[in-house]
């Protein structure tokens, strides 16, 4: 058998970095394909004539370092994006909306460019339909809303001037 490892031991280097590959692409968390590069390192061991035990040891130590120095990078490198590259939540915030059904503390509906979702706000006075409101935040599937900064409400202090 160890004959066999010996004479073939490429193939089971290869196999070992395909199966990783493969787990890398169904779990996708950058373990699994830099436990594969230490794979390729022991193929490149093996076809330079190293000992099997040598062959595992490159294996191991490629795919600790790899792991240990090259992953933290890699993923604070995947984490960052553009700035202005927004989530899909982060995108609505300052979105003018209008109001469909009014809004209080309690809740109400507001049109947020083409969708339809539920608003409420945190403060003041109800927002009548029709009303022209901006998207403060979002607080899990509700729009938090307000008048926009520029905008004064109508009303008798507002008729004085």
């Amino acid at each position: 058998m160890l004959e066999w490892i010996n004479e073939f031991g490429w193939i089971i280097w290869l196999t070992v970095f395909l199966l990783l590959a493969v787990a890398e692409m169904l779990t996708l968390n950058l373990y699994f394909i830099l436990m594969s590069v230490g794979a390729l390192a022991a193929l490149v061991a093996f076809l330079l004539h190293a000992e099997l035990w040598l062959q595992i040891v490159i294996f191991c130590v490629v795919a600790l370092a790899t792991t240990v120095l090259i992953r933290p990078l890699a993923l604070a490198h995947l984490r960052r994006g553009p700035a202005d590259q927004l989530s899909n939540i982060d995108r609505l915030i300052g979105h003018n909306a209008v109001v469909l059904e009014s809004v209080s503390l309690s809740g109400g509906l507001v049109k947020i460019g083409g969708d339809i979702s539920t608003a409420r706000i945190t403060s003041g006075a109800e927002l009548p339909v029709g009303a022209a409101v901006e998207v403060e935040a979002i607080d899990g599937a509700t729009a938090i809303v307000a008048y926009p900064q520029t905008h004064t409400p109508a009303g008798p202090a507002a008729t004085t001037a």
